[in-house]
């Protein structure tokens, strides 16, 4: 059987916490980057909505949806336990509201919206992740699992928009818990940066 195939666009967050979970997994994947304005055939029809990521695995199975190949890659190897730490609520409050408000902070001048009020909306969301990691160092207890890498990159792409902002929140214990993860192996093997790829087509 061949090996998997992950289309993928190095800072897409979405795209980041599926490599994260591939990479964690030791899953064989053929890694294809993808320039967003100008997106291969091979992968618009494996999956018409032109997004990343994309996985075809080796039998042919099309799942384009983050969340659904982090699982696939946990359901076929997951050394660090990560399906044990699987918080629902944290992941859709991510996934929704606070992608919503950061959308909206970092690219207010696209979505004509009130940078700072959106900005302030999301650091109410990220309260409550503070108070989460008062109770260890991450969000589902002392090591990461696949709450900590669904949310990780959307956290990091909102600290990014103004770091000096960001450090001065009195959020220290998100700031730690967002430092211990940038600072992994398992994220700087996944940040490597790929020419894009080209069909030999």
């Amino acid at each position: 059987m061949a090996d998997p195939i992950l289309y993928s666009f190095r800072r897409c967050p979405y795209a980041m916490r599926a490599r994260m979970a591939l990479h964690v997994s030791g899953m064989a994947a053929e890694h294809r980057e993808v320039r967003l304005r100008d997106k291969p055939a091979e992968l618009l029809e494996a999956s018409p909505k032109g997004t990343v990521p994309v996985l075809v695995t080796g039998d042919g199975e099309v799942i384009d949806e983050s969340l659904d190949i982090m699982r696939w890659a946990l359901g076929q190897n997951d050394p660090e336990g990560w399906l044990s730490g699987v918080d629902d609520d944290l992941i859709a409050a991510n996934d929704g509201p606070f992608k919503h408000h950061l959308d909206r902070y970092k690219y207010d001048t696209r979505y004509d919206s009130d940078g700072a009020h959106h900005r302030s909306e999301a650091v109410a969301i990220l309260t409550g992740l503070e108070r989460r990691l008062e109770d260890g160092e991450y969000l589902c207890g002392n090591r990461r699992t696949l709450t900590d890498i669904a949310i990780f990159p959307f956290v990091r792409q909102f600290a990014g928009a103004d770091r000096d902002w960001f450090d001065a929140q009195p959020l220290p214990q998100l700031q730690l818990w967002l430092a211990r993860l940038l600072a992994s192996d398992l994220f700087a093997a996944i940040m490597v940066k790929r020419a894009p790829w080209i069909s030999d087509a």
